[in-house]
């Protein structure tokens, strides 16, 4: 039941992650390529490797944002109700 509460919960916290990592990831590519913003697939005067590069560092971005979000919410929750939200070890199960 535990499990259930917290879904909302999770899903706010990954909302919240994603802005905050389009936020990062603008910064450093503000930083790193002195551009205001990374170039689009549908850029007509990006390169292939600009495009990619892009792409690659704002994926990276996001999925290590996204879990470190995620694995925080998970063992808060843990720590307030004893329960973990996700999936567990199965050798733990009880036969």
């Amino acid at each position: 039941m535990l499990k259930v509460i917290y879904k909302p919960f999770g899903i706010l916290a990954s909302v919240l992650g994603g802005i905050l990592a389009g936020q990062i990831f603008k910064q450093i590519w503000k930083l790193t390529a002195k551009e205001e913003d990374a170039p689009n697939a549908t850029d007509y005067d990006s390169t292939w490797t600009e495009v990619l590069v892009s792409a690659a560092v704002q994926g990276a971005i996001f999925g290590g944002i996204k879990a470190m979000i995620d694995r925080a919410g998970a063992t808060g929750f843990q720590r307030a109700t004893g329960a973990w939200p996700g999936n567990t070890d199965p050798r733990d199960k009880k036969k």
